[in-house]
């Protein structure tokens, strides 16, 4: 997909890091765009600055982790603009400890929006892509924590390769029916974006009743310094994702220095041997530590 103009782009979590620069880049290709995020605010804010530039846009609060919002959104998409060309499941959130001190309530809530969301994104545009014919492209946004494992991060770990295993084999799925859609899954480290603060959206009806644990938060104040301290940053992360939309690219890996960690991972495997700690080719990447 090369040709961006007068197209149409969904993006969830459009309010802020990621998604609100997918829209931003979006608009500014002349993308018409469907914004989607459950903090009302964050959203509007969004809406209101691409209008002002004189995109074409709608916003529709959403929690991802609901099939009917999720349908509700494409509906939306559908009546305003008539069809759907590049989607974005973008919206996620994160929780860490140790594995076995995260709470159902954690599973729920991270596996609700980092799985659930793009499960439901799958399912819902997918259909409607194929349906129009043409070219497409959908991107997931993942983690290089859905590529290798670091520790205190089980919950979100789980999520982010959940998102690989399901865009990888939506992209086999799509070539199998001969299809023109593409799929890309984004595999960012740590970017200042906000997401280190989803908490502030998460329901109620999912909070811990209990505080948290010495490990849930010595790894909350070790990702709020990393994620902020990032030196990539979230304009960069959509550039380099539009690139790879335009290059028909599945894996879109920002940061150059993880792959060592990554094919170590890989190297396991293959050799069948015992995990290796994923940050001892490149310590100054391990949250919390020092180079």
């Amino acid at each position: 997909m090369k040709d961006f103009s007068g197209k149409v782009a969904v993006i969830t979590g459009a309010g802020s890091g990621f998604g609100r620069e997918f829209a931003r880049r979006g608009a500014a290709l002349g993308m018409k765009l469907a914004l989607a995020d459950v903090q009302a605010d964050a959203l509007a804010e969004t809406v209101a600055e691409l209008q002002g530039q004189g995109a074409q846009v709608i916003g529709e609060v959403v929690d991802v982790s609901k099939a009917e919002d999720m349908e509700r959104l494409a509906a939306r998409t559908l009546e305003a603009f008539g069809g759907v060309h590049l989607v974005f499941n973008n919206a996620g959130v994160a929780v860490g400890g140790l594995a076995w001190e995260s709470s159902v309530r954690d599973w729920e809530w991270v596996l609700g929006v980092n799985v659930w969301g793009v499960i439901h994104g799958v399912r819902v545009f997918t259909p409607i892509m194929l349906a129009q014919g043409g070219e497409g492209h959908i991107v997931n946004t993942a983690s290089v924590a859905g590529l290798v494992n670091p520790q205190m991060m089980a919950v979100y770990n789980v999520s982010k390769h959940a998102v690989v295993s399901l865009s990888e084999t939506l992209h086999h799925d799509l070539k199998l029916v001969g299809s023109a859609v593409g799929v890309s899954v984004l595999c960012p480290a740590f970017v200042p974006t906000g997401i280190n603060a989803s908490d502030r959206n998460r329901p109620a009806d999912l909070a811990n009743d209990a505080p948290p644990t010495a490990s849930q938060a010595a790894l909350k104040a070790q990702l709020d310094k990393a994620v902020t301290s990032g030196k990539i940053t979230a304009p960069q992360v959509a550039e380099m994702t539009f690139d790879a939309i335009r290059e028909d690219r599945f894996y879109v890996i920002t940061h150059d220095k993880m792959m060592p960690s990554i094919e170590l991972r890989l190297q396991d495997v293959v050799q069948r041997r015992n995990p290796t700690d994923p940050f001892s080719y490149k310590p100054d990447v391990a949250v919390g530590r020092k180079a």
